[in-house]
């Protein structure tokens, strides 16, 4: 250890005669501790909550939805299938026939959108149909149709495993008494649940072939799902792929449909980032003021060091590092504060928030390594800088000036 960090170490924790540099002292290392967890906190809440909503639409939707762009059924889908299959990176292709219906429960009606979906193919790739709630898939042919229902629409129904509901679609029939809406029972073979609420209040899945002849849809699809290995590549993979499919044939990716979203939260991210640094410089602007009392506390030292042959390089380097070393134990306690609470509110979930407005029952913390390097490396720099000008004061005091006195 050199003799200025000693020294350094020394006017850190030796009583003084001013209390005063000390009450500082300690608000400067209180201030950059509240900071730095702070920013932890906040930054992990924002990171946590789209990490957690994001995996969730992941798992509900698809990454990637090749439609027709005129807004009709999309005909030769087969043919298309075949075509996206031979691609690199795919990883399934399945059909969806989709509308808008009026379920009418047990208890209550309810609006829902009916999926149509290869279940077989769906149940190895989807974990929300592989592992369903309770009960099971239904089956084609034989017996009534069956349903499987969102958790939250079959709560809202009040309809469970066995009940059978009434589904209503705005395709019509010809009756004696003119045109009138199709309407089918299905009996509820299951009930499923991805965690997004969105998706689980709104959504009742069918086969496929249920629902291309309920729907009226001659053989066609409302679109083809396709999932990818790398979701995060999907805008180019959808220029690749839309430069091997007819014009006609419009394709959409999860990030665009989600885009909203996702570029709120990054924006909201970036805010509270930018706004919490500010309580870190308010604690870098104490340490200023802690050294610059300091200095003038200790103007005999400086004057007896130098005349004892201490340059002032030597001088500099013992109020740099006085003043890093609350940059650095102030970090370093709001990093282990931050991640603390980061752990606990994980396991005892503390914040809880509505499922119907947040899509998520509590709030996850989830820290990134490279999150928390910059915001532990924006801390040390900040209080690294701050430094520099009361080190470089103490530095220029002339000796003879400082004894003349004594």
């Amino acid at each position: 250890m050199g003799f200025e960090t000693f020294i350094a170490k020394r006017y850190l924790t030796a009583r003084r005669k001013q209390a005063f540099i000390s009450v500082i002292t300690f608000i400067s290392v209180l201030g950059i501790t509240i900071g730095v967890a702070a920013l932890i906190i906040a930054v992990a809440l924002i990171t946590g909550f789209q990490e957690d909503v994001q995996a969730k639409i992941l798992s509900a939707t698809s990454h990637l939805m090749v439609s027709d762009l005129s807004g009709d059924n999309l005909k030769d889908h087969e043919t298309l299938a075949v075509r996206i299959r031979s691609m690199d990176g795919v990883q399934s292709v399945s059909p969806v026939a989709l509308n808008m219906v009026l379920i009418k429960g047990p208890i209550k009606d309810q609006p829902a959108m009916m999926k149509g979906m290869d279940l077989v193919l769906e149940a190895k790739q989807a974990p929300w149909l592989g592992k369903i709630e309770t009960g099971s898939l239904p089956e084609t042919g034989g017996g009534r149709d069956g349903v499987v229902l969102g958790h939250d629409l079959a709560f809202a129904l009040g309809a469970g495993i066995g009940d059978v509901v009434r589904v209503i679609t705005s395709s019509t029939r010809l009756s004696p008494l003119g045109l009138v809406p199709k309407i089918r029972n299905f009996r509820v073979t299951g009930i499923f649940s991805t965690g997004l609420y969105e998706f689980d209040s709104s959504t009742a899945v069918i086969p496929i072939a249920t629902a291309q002849k309920y729907f009226d849809m001659a053989g066609g699809v409302s679109y083809l799902q396709v999932m990818i290995r790398d979701v995060f590549a999907v805008s180019a993979f959808k220029a690749k792929l839309q430069s091997v499919l007819p014009p006609i044939v419009y394709v959409t990716t999860w990030a665009e449909l989600n885009k909203s979203l996702f570029s709120a939260l990054k924006l909201e991210k970036n805010i509270i980032f930018l706004t919490i640094t500010l309580i870190v410089l308010v604690a870098a602007l104490n340490i200023i003021a802690t050294l610059i009392l300091m200095v003038m506390e200790k103007t005999r030292d400086i004057g007896i060091l130098m005349s004892l042959g201490a340059t002032p390089r030597n001088i500099q380097k013992i109020f740099f590092l006085q003043g890093s070393l609350i940059g650095v134990f102030g970090t370093a306690l709001g990093a282990g504060l931050g991640i603390l609470w980061c752990v606990l509110a994980n396991a005892f979930k503390l914040i809880r928030v509505p499922v119907d407005i947040y899509q998520i029952s509590h709030v996850p913390f989830h820290i990134r390594p490279v999150d928390f390097i910059v915001i532990v490396g924006v801390s040390l720099v900040i209080s690294l800088l701050s430094t520099l000008f009361p080190s470089r004061r103490a530095s220029k005091i002339d000796p003879v000036v400082a004894l003349k006195y004594e």
